[in-house]
């Protein structure tokens, strides 16, 4: 007999074969019709899967978060019969879901244009209203490999698929795909309304640019029409929050090009990224950490002996010096480890915290670079914690408090948490990993934070939390980071010296906040649409006299504002005061002060917030004292 036990621990029995489906209809009407797919024993199946003895089962619908994956997974193999439709020429290669949707690359002459839009999604429509059953098709790999002969792309996707077994899904009678699944179970489960073809875009086979060039296809699918409507407003909102725009509108960085993904950050963008590094450093010392700089040029030796040279080579920038061959450095940790070797160490050191703001170099390719958030050389605000392995929990706990006190003070107080466990591929003995993702799972159980498991997406040298903020729009962005390394301490011979006098290799918790500081800084200009919070704000005050009989008053209140450390300026121009505010609004400064005659005789300023068309007039002291406050307590709130 199947026995199956389901979330609320109802147990449900049948005869050995029924499948997936069959058991949601036992479990009722309703969510058989909603049903899309299911897991079985924390397997995402098709419904079709037979079920023989005692597992566990839950049944997927579009109120899943797998549920909205399997609909844009499925909505692919849709968009790509469609096209194949209008085009009959065209050589499918693979098609993923991403973020909001999914794509599908093809290898097609004739160009996809905007315009042929609307016709893929009406013959997608009619795919869908056909209700077209998916159906799972597996063969071995021979026959696999003979049913997709003269076909390069397939044939490649079959050898780098795992296992003996290679899978193929049929929509209907005619359309079939290589895929490993699953899907939901019939074209019909989506709504035609809820589909939209996004953009078309070129990219190379395997992005290796001397491949020949496909055309990448980008569409999204949601549950319906509300949410696809949703999702196209958030674009437009994103559109206008775009940093690139911003940076440019308000002089904070460009790209030039003699640096192709290298930014130069203007005095307004150095403003901006000396107040995040202030803060950065303060937080660090309440938390106790040493700060350390370690050279961005080191020896090719280094890097084997840290395994990069294996693993990260083609991403890396080497040179020559004395004949010797150089990297320039992709990541912070091996110099660390060297810092580390330095000096002799034992157990009453530890936890040993230590920071460092280090500037790395990683290659991308060009048509991957995207401002500030995708670049070539960046900050990473890196720590590497050495503790013993009863330290680890408690260690990941003040992280975890540091990294909610860093996200509270830039604005982001909703963000979701993941832990992924133990990959295929891993080192390190079973054991020590079931204490180390333990200590992990107790840090957030202790801070009382719900978090999600990534099964075997851990890095082959240990388990991990990842940290996904959302901003004001609601984009995820993945920024922070823990992760505990059984590897690099032992490839570095790295000791102390425990209490029973023995050395021992420490544990390492590798661990970064903000991750990139150029990226965070492109975070944060979306978020803010460039309206930043007063303390970080890279003019914070502009003062604006009616006419000139009262620019020695501005001069004097610039100077008094200068030495109280206000970053301010003064528009002493000819225009009228009302095209002066104009301009003070379109450049996101968050206080104008007005200064005429009155305000000049009562050592007072006539106050204007951003995005407010309201003023008051104050005495100058307690505009500064007001505003010092605001500054101190990192407000995001304007006002006197």
């Amino acid at each position: 007999m199947a026995k199956v036990k389901l979330p609320n621990g109802a147990v449900l029995e049948a005869p050995d074969g029924t499948n997936a489906y069959q058991f949601a209809e036992m479990i009722g009407a309703g969510l058989a019709r909603a049903a899309l797919a299911a897991r079985i024993n924390d397997k995402m199946v098709d419904l079709s899967t037979p079920i023989t003895g005692e597992v566990s089962l839950q049944i997927i619908t579009n109120k899943d978060a797998e549920g909205i994956e399997m609909l844009r997974h499925s909505c692919a193999h849709i968009m790509a019969e469609a096209i194949c439709s209008l085009w009959p020429k065209t050589r499918l290669v693979y098609g993923p879901t991403v973020a909001d949707g999914f794509y599908y690359d093809v290898d097609l002459d004739t160009p996809i244009r905007p315009e042929d839009f609307p016709k893929i999604e009406s013959r997608m429509a009619e795919i869908i209203k056909a209700d077209r059953p998916f159906e799972r098709i597996e063969m071995n790999r021979d026959e696999a490999r003979q049913k997709m002969a003269g076909d390069i792309y397939k044939l490649d996707n079959i050898d780098r698929a795992s296992g003996d077994v290679i899978s193929f899904y049929r929509q209907g009678d005619g359309f079939m795909d290589l895929c490993r699944g699953p899907h939901i179970p019939r074209t019909g489960a989506v709504d035609p309304k809820a589909v939209k073809i996004m953009s078309v875009a070129g990219a190379y086979w395997h992005g290796d640019a001397s491949q020949k060039m496909l055309q990448r296809v980008y569409g999204t699918v949601w549950r319906n029409k509300k949410e696809l409507d949703e999702h196209i407003t958030r674009l437009e909102e994103a559109k206008k929050r775009d940093h690139r725009v911003i940076g440019r509108q308000m002089d904070l960085f460009s790209f030039q090009d003699e640096g192709p993904g290298f930014a130069f950050l203007h005095p307004k963008g150095m403003a901006v990224w000396n107040e995040i590094v202030d803060f950065w450093r303060v937080i660090h010392r309440k938390y106790e950490y040493s700060e350390i700089k370690t050279p961005i040029l080191l020896n090719e030796s280094l890097w084997h002996r840290s395994g990069h040279w294996d693993h990260y080579k083609q991403n890396m920038y080497f040179t020559t010096v004395d004949d010797m061959t150089y990297a320039i450095k992709p990541m912070n940790c091996p110099g660390g480890l060297l810092v580390y070797k330095s000096n002799k160490h034992s157990y009453r050191e530890f936890p040993m915290r230590v920071a460092e703001l280090g500037l790395v170099h990683r290659y991308e390719a060009s048509g991957q670079m995207h401002g500030l958030v995708r670049v070539r050389q960046f900050t990473q605000d890196d720590a590497h914690i050495f503790c013993t392995p009863d330290q680890i929990e408690s260690e990941v706990i003040g992280v975890i408090s540091l990294v909610q006190e860093l996200y509270s003070a830039f604005g982001f107080k909703d963000y979701h948490i993941e832990l992924s466990t133990k990959p295929e591929d891993h080192i390190g003995s079973d054991e020590i990993w079931e204490v180390a993702t333990n200590a992990l799972a107790g840090a957030l159980k202790h801070k009382g934070l719900a978090y999600q498991i990534n099964e075997g997406d851990g890095a082959f040298y240990g388990p991990k939390i990842d940290f996904h903020i959302n901003d004001c729009i609601g984009r995820s962005w993945q920024l922070g980071t823990i992760q505990l390394d059984f590897s690099m301490p032992m490839r570095f011979e790295a000791t102390y010296t425990d209490k029973d006098n023995t050395e021992k290799t420490p544990v390492m918790l590798h661990r970064a906040i903000l991750g990139s500081l150029e990226r965070f800084l492109g975070i944060l200009i979306e978020h803010y649409a460039g309206n930043f919070p007063l303390w970080l704000a890279p003019e914070q005050v502009r003062i604006m006299p009616i006419s000139e009989k009262t620019n020695d008053y501005a001069t004097k209140l610039a100077q008094v504002l200068k030495q109280n450390a206000f970053r301010v300026s003064m528009d002493l121009s000819d225009d009228k005061i009302g095209a002066k505010i104009v301009k003070a609004h379109g450049d996101r400064v968050p206080y104008m002060l007005v200064v005429g005659p009155k305000e000049a005789e009562q050592n007072a300023v006539n106050v204007r917030m951003r995005q407010s068309q309201q003023t008051v007039t104050v005495p100058v002291d307690q505009f500064i004292a007001k505003a010092k406050e605001q500054i101190a307590q990192k407000s995001d709130q304007l006002g006197m």
